[in-house]
């Protein structure tokens, strides 16, 4: 199993909005690495789903139900989507800031390439967030 970090602005689409649906497809991807993460997502990842530009803290877990296929958005072959739904709420959120605190986070790709929409976490910074969550 692998972890990845997705980035919704709760605005547009927020962690409460995703549980009432109960499923969602992750679209409209236009950043070339963004989109590998996505397909290199697959069914049953966990995916930590983080509150961007309000908020700025993970909230919950969403899992990969379907692998990547054609972004239904754009005709161009080159962007893809993934289906996601929800996991699990965090017991405590866990705030940019608090991340950026922890050292053994520092490598993360929400902490260094902080405007990746779409970002691999490792087996240990999962932990680590998990850990800062109470779970």
């Amino acid at each position: 199993m692998q972890y990845w970090l997705v980035k919704s602005e709760p605005f547009k689409y927020s962690w409460d909005q995703f549980v009432k649906d109960g499923q969602t497809f992750w679209d409209g991807v236009r950043n070339y690495a963004a989109r590998n993460n996505l397909k290199a997502m697959k069914k049953g990842d966990l995916v930590f789903w983080y509150h961007s530009n309000e908020g700025l803290e993970i909230v919950g877990i969403a899992k990969v139900v379907k692998e990547h296929y054609q972004d239904p958005t754009t005709p161009d072959p080159a962007w893809v989507a993934v289906d996601l739904k929800p996991f699990k709420k965090l017991k405590k959120t866990v705030t940019l800031a608090q991340m950026k605190a922890e050292k053994s986070l520092a490598g993360m790709d929400l902490i260094r390439l902080g405007r990746l929409s779409v970002g691999a976490v490792k087996e240990a910074e999962y932990e680590k967030i998990m850990e800062m969550a109470g779970m």
